[in-house]
């Protein structure tokens, strides 16, 4: 019998990355997505859903900007020859690791089975698993726009929100019910504009709600209704920690595949440059394990897979024995159903942690046996139990638990660049446009918008990685904005061919509607 019940929670979501240029650095974001995260998470689910003895379970955040990557033909096209140059690199692996080259190459060929079995589409996968009941399938923002730093503006924070429920709409066949705020990010007040476009419920950090007033009498092990009526379920640290922490966590076992360690820095730059990759750099094909905590990349043993599957199985039980005993003490000072919240980027299983998917599969194989309910938000608020209304803390998941990882030095510059344009986009859209053309450049304005505002830019700023890259982008989508808005208000011509270049480069969101940014009457 079930002491209580376990939420995992997925934040499935890439930056528009789709890029024109094949075998590019963005390409390679999307399809080493696709090849480590994606495509064996379906299969878990799939294989799951597929045995009467599991009962799989899952709320699964599909971003807008992900879902127009899956559905792009142009981008996806080339999947099939990404995955052929990378086994064809794999003949080139030094002779003590070729056991794991083998190994991979089995994974990359099963995946590119996969890949044509259903004709590369995956959003019609995704939406069958929740016709089955198995995914709760929720959205995030339209381009992952970090919200607090956008209430400036109010109606920037409406077209990320009515912009992804339209998107999740069209690709998905339903409107969502629940959102993942990009970063867990929430301000106050916030819920109102949730409701306002029909989003029911969200997932804050676990302070979001224990700083709430009042303080929740479950704290997070029960969801809370807002002041608008909006349902926010709380993170658990004690059920996410082990699971995401490299350091304390299951990812940083000796036996699992070490992410640092790549094979496309020490293959032959001529190898390299005959397949199209330019330069040395990380190919997602990793062929060493973790070996003895903090030894140096060069000191990493060659990876085992049979041990790795042996250990993520225990790994599973181990994380399901954990939640048996926390759900079993709260149980006896609770009056109600205990309920644990795991939220985690979907990416951790299978890019960051390449065992992820096979230990999401060993939880859905063994919770039943081991006294775990798995649920879906939808699931718990369908049981229409009582709920505490406190208004929510502002909050994120970020470092430091608020907004100054997306508001600092290396990035704080962009806001009241986010802000000048947001206000010229309502400005603009409230006098109106006098013809089609200038419709349409008033929509692709939108569009660049939206994009300028992704926060994983900022985060990425922050973190010191590609920040050329990171930089290039906000500025880009920004120098297209504004001079659309220009060719609309002052008259200039754009140069031939521009604005159909750009239309089809940033080409998301086919129902983006100017209107989304009208200020609201009085």
């Amino acid at each position: 019998m079930a002491t209580g019940e376990l939420a995992l929670v997925l934040h499935a979501h890439l930056p528009y990355v789709r890029s024109s240029e094949p075998g590019s650095l963005e390409e390679d974001w999307y399809f080493e997505a696709l090849q480590e995260c994606y495509l064996p998470l379906l299969a878990s689910l799939e294989a799951g859903a597929a045995d009467p003895a599991q009962h799989p379970r899952l709320t699964l955040g599909l971003s807008p900007t992900l879902l127009s990557l899956m559905a792009d033909g142009e981008l996806n096209a080339r999947f099939s020859g990404w995955l052929a140059v990378r086994l064809r690199l794999l003949e080139h692996a030094p002779r003590h690791l070729r056991g794991a080259a083998t190994a991979l190459a089995e994974q990359l060929q099963g995946v590119t089975a996969q890949w044509q079995a259903c004709g590369g589409d995956l959003v019609a996968r995704f939406r069958r698993l929740q016709q089955l009941g198995v995914l709760d399938l929720i959205t995030c923002g339209a381009t992952h726009g970090y919200l607090p730093l956008l209430r400036q503006v109010p109606e920037a924070v409406r077209a990320q929100l009515i912009n992804a429920v339209r998107e999740h709409r069209r690709q998905l066949g339903e409107a969502p019910l629940g959102i993942w705020l990009p970063e867990c990010a929430y301000y106050e007040d916030l819920d109102r504009q949730l409701a306002a476009v029909g989003l029911r419920y969200s997932v804050l950090d676990g302070h979001g709600l224990l700083h709430g007033l009042p303080r929740p009498r479950y704290g997070v092990f029960a969801p809370i209704c807002s002041p608008a009526g909006v349902a926010f379920f709380g993170r658990d640290g004690n059920a996410t920690l082990p699971v995401w922490s490299a350091r304390e966590g299951y990812p940083g076992d000796s036996v699992y595949r070490e992410f640092h360690r790549d094979l496309g820095w020490d293959l032959d730059e001529d190898l390299l440059r005959g397949e199209g990759i330019t330069s040395r750099r990380p190919l997602g094909l990793k062929l060493h394990r973790v070996s003895q905590r903090g030894s140096r990349l060069d000191q990493k043993q060659p990876y085992e897979p049979a041990a790795a599957l042996e250990q993520v199985e225990e790994h599973a039980r181990d994380y399901l024995r954990g939640r048996r005993r926390e759900l079993v003490d709260l149980a006896r000072s609770m009056q109600q159903t205990p309920l644990l919240v795991a939220p985690f980027d979907a990416e951790l299983f299978g890019h960051w942690w390449f065992e992820g998917p096979q230990f999401l599969a060993g939880l859905f194989r063994q919770a039943a046996a081991m006294g775990v309910q798995l649920v879906t938000l939808r699931e718990v608020l369908a049981q229409a139990r009582p709920l505490q209304v406190v208004r929510p803390s502002p909050s994120s998941w970020g470092e430091g638990g608020y907004h100054n990882y997306w508001l600092n030095p290396a990035n704080a510059w962009v806001v009241p660049q986010w802000q000048r344009a947001s206000r010229a986009m309502v400005r603009r859209v409230g006098q109106g446009v006098g013809s089609q053309l200038h419709r349409q450049l008033l929509t692709q304005a939108g569009r660049e918008l939206l994009l300028a505002q992704s926060s994983d830019w900022s985060f990425i700023l922050r973190a010191g990685t590609t920040t050329e890259l990171a930089q290039e982008r906000i500025e880009r989508h920004l120098d297209r904005f504004w001079r659309l808005l220009n060719a609309i208000e002052s008259g200039a011509e754009l140069p031939p061919g521009w604005l159909e270049a750009v239309q089809r480069e940033d080409a998301l969101l086919p129902e983006l509607n100017a209107a989304d940014w009208l200020a609201p009457p009085g």
